[in-house]
Formats: structure tokens, sequence, C-alpha cells
């Protein structure tokens, strides 16, 4: 659904801090901190993961996956296929 580097990333375009975005989500400091230190793809409560995605996208961004066009335009950011990833 998103990475913990997306996750990151979109806080970063937001300009949030993780509390923040706890607040906008509904969901706990900790909370946040676990998703964001996962490795790969977020792992958490999928209730608690939907409402971080869509407190993101309400905010405006825009949460792009593998492969996957941005048809709305505007900035983004995302890695290259062949980037190597932590």
């Amino acid at each position: 659904m998103i990475t913990a580097a997306q996750m990151r990333a979109a806080r970063a375009l937001l300009g949030i801090d993780q509390k923040t975005l706890a607040s906008l989500s509904g969901v706990s400091v900790p909370t946040i901190q676990r998703m964001e230190a996962s490795s790969g793809n977020v792992r958490g409560v999928v209730e608690s993961l939907t409402k971080v995605v869509e407190a993101l996208e309400a905010a405006g961004v825009e949460l792009i996956g593998d492969g996957a066009a941005s048809p709305d335009g505007g900035r983004g950011v995302r890695l290259k296929a062949s980037t190597v990833r932590n």
C-alpha cells in the first residue's frame, strides 16, 4: 500500500512532522514512528494505515505505486526502478 520511505517523503513534501501527521490522521505519534521505521512496505494495523494514507491524500499528496502513472500531474518524487533501496 505504502512504503516507509514514501511516508517520510510525503511528510517532507507537505512540510509536516510526525506529530502533525498523527493529528491529521487520528493515530498516535508512536504509531507513525513504528510505521516509518518499517523496512519496505509499512506494517501495522490496516485501519491505522488507511487513516494515514487518507490524511496524506487529503493534504495533497498522491501516492504512486511501482509502475503506476501519475495522471493528475503535479510535483512529486519517485525512485527509479533500478535504484537500490534499503
